[in-house]
């Protein structure tokens, strides 16, 4: 409800309410906030630097080793505690079979950027009118995480002195890790909270089940961040808590993205809108309210008489054409043999 003054016989003003018309309320900003087509060269561009800058940030946060190494004793604790440390157990087990855990150290090191890229090249031609969306979704999801990396630094599992756990890259000298053998000085080791690869899996499962429309499509769709969860326990890479992390910081970007364009991205349009109409101008528009009033009833005359005009012609047509009928018939008739 709205309100306006208006003056009483006695002098004093008043408040009269009024309804609100849809017209009059204020827009939410999320409905000014419309997906545009995304362009191939920026896209490109903002995904390399975005990545460039996510590994610049986080190789910058300081490594320490002490209290990395202190957090990662308390973690393994409490998951004894909740009797939930299962980790050693299953990277013991898998460590055992020579090309599964070789298999799986090679998905560690590849898949988590094969699949996270082929999923946008996806969105991008397939589903234009969410990409942006999902895309935040992801952009807001990695830049929470760079803030757990430097509030709680966390060692993985294979490095704690005591843990007993095997860094299985190192064991089967495979290529890919870059916390592990030569690549090791490129990477901060003491990132593991809260895990991307959960959250970025996550992210594209979400996304395949979501919007696919092959039944089995979908399957694997939830298939990968779940096997995406064992192989960062059996290569000790991750303790399942760090996956918790990863899936609250995914959390954390499908608010930004619901905040943003006031829906997730797979209730946004599959296409982009097309451009709005511009409204025929009108030129009563540049006129004050009392000139367009008086325009008004100034054409108003002309208009009634331009509608009794053409029904009045429309009559007259109409009853020539029954003069016409009825001369026709006429002659039909003294034309017309008479019968014998």
């Amino acid at each position: 409800m709205g309100d306006s003054t208006v003056t009483t016989p006695e002098g004093r003003t008043a408040a009269v309410p009024h309804p609100v018309t849809a017209a009059s309320a204020p827009t939410p900003l999320h409905r000014l906030r419309t997906p545009r087509r995304p362009q191939l060269w920026f896209e490109t561009l903002l995904i390399a630097v975005s990545y460039w800058t996510y590994s610049l940030i986080r190789n910058a946060v300081p490594e320490q080793r002490g209290e990395a190494l202190r957090n990662a004793d308390w973690i393994w604790r409490t998951e004894h505690q909740l009797g939930l440390a299962f980790e050693q157990s299953v990277n013991h087990a898998v460590n055992s079979v020579t090309w599964l855990i070789v298999g799986m150290n090679y998905y560690y090191a590849t898949l988590h950027f094969v699949v996270t890229l082929g999923v946008l090249v996806w969105l991008y031609r397939g589903h234009p009118g969410r990409y942006a969306a999902a895309r935040l979704v992801l952009f807001a999801t990695t830049a929470v995480a760079l803030v757990g990396y430097y509030l709680y630094p966390l060692a993985p599992p294979r490095l704690m002195t005591d843990g007993g756990f095997v860094d299985t890259v190192l064991v089967h000298q495979t290529w890919g890790s870059m916390a592990s053998g030569d690549l090791k000085n490129m990477s901060n080791q003491y990132a593991a909270m809260p895990s991307m690869h959960i959250g970025w899996s996550l992210w594209c499962g979400l996304t395949i089940f979501a919007l696919a429309r092959v039944p089995w499509v979908r399957v694997l769709g939830l298939l990968y961040p779940a096997a995406t969860l064992v192989v960062i326990v059996a290569t000790a890479n991750h303790f399942w808590l760090d996956a918790v992390g990863g899936v609250l910081c995914l959390a954390f970007g499908y608010t930004v993205a619901r905040l943003w364009y006031g829906a997730l991205p797979h209730a946004l349009p599959r296409q982009v809108p097309g451009p709005r109409r511009r409204p025929a101008f009108d030129v009563r528009r540049l006129l004050p309210a009392a000139a367009r009033g008086e325009h008004d009833a100034a054409e108003r005359p002309v208009q009634e008489a331009s509608g009794v005009r053409a029904t009045r012609e429309a009559q007259e047509a109409e009853g020539g054409l029954g003069l016409q009928e009825a001369a026709a018939a006429r002659n039909a008739s003294t034309k017309a043999p008479s019968a014998g």
